[in-house]
């Protein structure tokens, strides 16, 4: 087996198609409006990829996806790379790959997460969204203040508003509800959702469900799949995405990795 470093998008998506819904973050990290902020890493048996790690750079704390179908493969690309890696990353991993990193890094456990999948799209044509609003960049403040008062801590980044695929609700205090995108790609057909949620002013209403359903349907206009990532102890959320067609696919554990 060989580990490498790779440069091909299409050797990579080749690779990352054969279960979308696992890696379309880094599916979607493929599109030039990512690419420059990834670093990828390959094994190699026979010529064949076996499994691929993500270090994306584009947010202030660099995240590291390693999932995969195949754990043993994935701890032996782990095993060979761990000198390469930054000093403080958040990390995707599929459970048990983050083995050979132990003794190396301080790994503090964000929690189980499922992987969700849009398997049943005709649900969110029928949601009633006609109060949902596009967001743009002069709505930033807004959108700023109900991360702060609503979603603290989460990964929000500026630029993910010039792609238009934010979507909110305004009452006369500010932004009530707001759903987003993490990565998009017109190019590859993917889109996985991401900093959704509502001010708990007006929580119970519906609000999350109508605005996530208005960014479903104007996504469906250009990608073919749709996904998203879910804490396994948010049974709200898990109830609302549900209830738009969405389905779990896998699971994943979060992480914080510091050097020891």
């Amino acid at each position: 087996m060989t580990f490498m470093c790779l440069h091909d998008k299409e050797e990579i998506f080749s690779f990352l198609k054969k279960n979308i819904y696992l890696h379309i973050y880094s599916i979607g990290d493929l599109d030039d409006f990512f690419w420059d902020y990834t670093m990828w890493y390959g094994l190699k048996a026979e010529d064949e990829i076996k499994a691929i790690i993500l270090v994306y750079s584009g947010t202030q704390i660099p995240v590291l996806l390693a999932l995969t179908d195949s754990v043993s493969y994935m701890k032996d690309l782990i095993s060979s790379v761990v000198h390469l890696l930054p000093p403080k990353f958040y990390a995707h991993f599929s459970p048990g790959v983050e083995e050979p990193l132990k003794g190396k890094y301080r790994l503090k456990s964000c929690g189980t997460h499922y992987k969700m999948a849009l398997k049943n799209r005709g649900i969110v044509n029928i949601i009633d969204t006609k109060h949902v609003i596009q967001l743009s960049r002069g709505d930033l403040s807004d959108i700023e203040a109900i991360y702060r008062e609503s979603y603290p801590g989460n990964f929000f980044d500026v630029r993910m508003l010039d792609t238009n695929f934010y979507y909110g609700i305004r009452e006369s205090s500010g932004l009530a509800s707001i759903a987003g995108i993490h990565v998009y790609s017109r190019e590859y057909g993917v889109a996985a959702l991401g900093n959704i949620t509502t001010h708990p002013d007006f929580r119970g209403k519906g609000f999350a469900k109508a605005v996530t359903a208005r960014l479903c349907t104007s996504l469906l206009e250009t990608v073919e799949h749709i996904g998203l990532n879910v804490k396994a102890d948010n049974e709200v959320a898990l109830r609302c995405y549900g209830s738009l067609g969405f389905e779990i696919v896998c699971d994943y554990e979060e992480y914080v990795a510091e050097l020891e």
